[in-house]
């Protein structure tokens, strides 16, 4: 397992996006995998960066672990910012069209949609969420 602690500022996205691409290539992760965790990775990270810790700011921790048995990676955003549930909103209805359909939603729902698991726990003053994907 290895992990990352940085500022949780949407500047650092790149930053976490290479940690985490550095171990998915140790692994020979296809493509497809890597761009889909890619996408997770910015959209969870900028929403730590934009949202957790506003006005104030503060730091995230990203961890990675592989699994072996399939393989498998999981990548865990930690932080202590405002207690926040992103899998508790209702999907958005993407058979509406882009003007009809409300704001906000459409990125944690294609990362539900890209990841094998995803995972939030609100523990000991920390946001927790964890994502899933087979390689």
């Amino acid at each position: 397992m290895k992990e990352l602690t940085i500022a949780a500022a949407v500047e650092n996205i790149e930053k976490v996006t290479a940690f985490v691409d550095s171990q998915l290539e140790e692994l020979n992760c296809p493509m497809k995998a890597q761009m889909q965790i890619d996408i997770a990775i910015d959209e969870l990270f900028g929403n730590i960066a934009h949202y957790a810790y506003y006005p104030k700011e503060g730091t995230a921790t990203v961890r990675v672990e592989v699994l072996e048995e399939p393989l498998a990676v999981v990548i865990t955003f930690i932080d202590n910012g405002v207690p926040y549930d992103p899998l508790k909103n209702a999907d958005p209805d993407i058979t509406l069209s882009a003007e009809e359909r409300e704001i906000g939603g459409l990125g944690i729902y294609m990362v539900k949609k890209s990841m094998d698991d995803i995972f939030y726990e609100y523990r000991d003053g920390q946001n927790i969420l964890k994502i899933r994907k087979k390689i």
